[in-house]
């Protein structure tokens, strides 16, 4: 991992484009917003909120051990909100 702005990137991308497909699903489907998709979308902000909350963190001693950790974090919770988008 080159730096923190990288992460903090990938975190807002990855984020940003489950919630995209989760809006996309809705208006191919729906047409408007179910409670299994708020819910999905509620999900990806809190998670939002609290990986950039450990990635601002300044007291951490292991920083790259740290940020590895965000980052498998990141890819588990993506893959679970995958999967809930897929199960829609």
């Amino acid at each position: 991992m080159a730096n923190v702005r990288n992460l903090k990137k990938d975190i807002n991308f990855v984020l940003g484009d489950i919630i995209e497909a989760v809006y996309i699903w809705e208006m191919s489907t729906a047409g408007k917003p179910t409670d299994q998709s708020q819910g999905i979308i509620d999900e990806a902000i809190e998670k939002f909120d609290s990986l950039i909350a450990r990635v601002n963190d300044k007291k951490v001693e292991n920083k790259k051990a740290h940020f590895k950790g965000i980052y498998s974090d990141l890819e588990g919770t993506a893959n679970q909100l995958v999967e809930k988008i897929n199960s829609l």
